[in-house]
């Protein structure tokens, strides 16, 4: 072969005549070339030419396959690019949830609610976009999450519907047994509000949801999981964060502590979402007590960030420091062939320290869900029905020394096309407000139906 032949043409032919794509006396011939193209390669004999042909096309793909340092391939994340050392992955991934509902848009909370005209409403819940992977080494992971088009009422602004990163972090997790989460998320305090809008077994979160999550957070965290598949296996959390809520600065020195722990019973690690499609083949249970609090002007916490309880200020008027707030949680989890079952107990305090007043809100859930197909043969295999009973009491926004009492009573229906990246929720539920300070008692229902996507 002259100088002028490439080292990549012969390290070819090499794997040609190897794999019998060619025959050696082809092989000797081709070295003489100055030159080599694709078709200097497939022109073979005629009687040869179809087999040749398909075989080193085969060769040539799985040889660009082998070597290309980044491979794309699609995945449950979405859309995957990674480089085969396994140091750098991007996994993109587009989601939308679109919701119909009647006659409420969102939970009631007051019986004027319940009084007010119906809502007959189709809406975008969700727009989504999520980037996330690794870099450097596989425990650097990092992921970023865009809201793209929030829903907003008629009388709002535009820039109530405007695209918004609801979630950035970094996480150091060389050892399982401790790693740091540094950035912006939902904190991880509670089940129902970690797991995913996208992983949900019921068209939205309880009513409880609203009144004692702590939502998104910028901070930092120590985690880690421990005595993995033993009877002690556990996983803890502590963290330290502004307690403003999303994309904002804290306006003082109070932060906001955290800590969370939680056992799984039974040696094996349930993950942060709900419904049992996957289908558990050996029982998997967790129980999880947390706690959280904060001094500062915000008495709930949502994606748009720090906010106030009805009756309670608004963190734009109230005073500097103006509440202390204090809450845990008890939680349970449990998933076996097709069921899944999950409950929170909740405790919250909040004390003004302006009027010297002390509130006290409790509340919780509790959900279950089955997939039939596996009792009966004939029922849908994709086809899963659930159940959820929700109670909250907290101060009635008229007068805070009265109670406010609301429940929740749900059932819904789940039909999987792809797992949760594809499914459809129908669910019907019955609310019932009770308030101490007007002495009256209300109740309506609701119906849902949505179609949740990623791609």
């Amino acid at each position: 072969m002259t100088s002028s032949v490439y080292a990549a043409d012969k390290e070819l032919l090499d794997i040609l005549l190897e794999n019998g794509a060619i025959t050696q006396e082809q092989y000797d011939g081709l070295l003489e070339r100055d030159s080599l193209s694709s078709d200097d390669i497939l022109q073979q004999p005629a009687d040869q030419s179809s087999a040749l042909d398909e075989a080193v096309s085969v060769e040539v793909s799985q040889q660009i396959e082998d070597r290309f340092p980044v491979q794309a391939t699609q995945e449950s994340s979405g859309f995957r690019l990674a480089t085969r050392d396994g140091n750098w992955r991007t996994d993109l991934q587009w989601r939308a949830q679109m919701r119909y509902t009647n006659p409420y848009r969102s939970d009631p909370r007051q019986i004027s609610s319940l009084n007010a005209d119906d809502q007959s409403n189709f809406e975008a819940r969700r727009l989504r976009m999520k980037i996330g992977g690794t870099g450097f080494q596989p425990w650097i992971q990092y992921y970023f999450e865009v809201d793209l088009q929030p829903s907003r009422d008629v009388d709002d602004g535009s820039s109530s519907a405007s695209a918004r990163v609801i979630d950035w972090r970094l996480d150091l997790a060389k050892w399982d047994w401790g790693g740091i989460r540094i950035g912006q998320w939902k904190v991880d305090l509670n089940r129902e509000r970690v797991d995913s809008s996208g992983r949900q077994q019921f068209v939205e979160r309880s009513i409880a949801n609203r009144v004692f999550t702590i939502d998104r957070q910028i901070g930092v965290q120590l985690r880690g999981h421990l005595f993995e598949d033993t009877p002690a296996d556990m996983r803890y959390y502590a963290g330290v964060f502004n307690g403003e809520g999303r994309g904002v600065n804290n306006t003082d020195d109070n932060m906001m502590y955290m800590g969370r722990l939680q056992w799984n019973f039974l040696g094996r690690d349930l993950s942060w979402r709900q419904t049992d499609v996957e289908y558990t083949e050996l029982p998997a249970g967790s129980i999880a007590f947390a706690g959280a609090t904060h001094t500062g002007s915000c008495t709930r916490w949502s994606s748009s960030g720090c906010g106030n309880l009805d009756g309670f200020e608004r963190p734009a008027n109230a005073a500097p420091d103006q509440y202390d707030i204090s809450q845990v949680v008890q939680e349970f989890a449990f998933k076996y062939r097709g069921f899944s079952a999950q409950q929170e107990y909740h405790r919250k305090r909040i004390r003004d320290r302006v009027t010297g007043a002390r509130s006290e809100l409790t509340g919780g859930y509790a959900q279950a869900g089955y997939f039939f197909h596996n009792l009966f043969e004939a029922f849908p295999e994709p086809l899963e029905l659930a159940v959820r009973y929700a109670k909250v009491e907290e101060p009635s926004a008229m007068n805070l020394a009265f109670d406010n009492e609301r429940e929740e009573f749900t059932i819904g229906a789940n039909w999987f096309f792809s797992g949760h990246n594809s499914k459809i929720t129908l669910d019907y539920s019955h609310l019932k407000i009770d308030d101490g300070f007007l002495g009256a008692d209300e109740s309506d229902n609701r119906l849902r139906l949505q179609w949740d996507v990623s791609f």
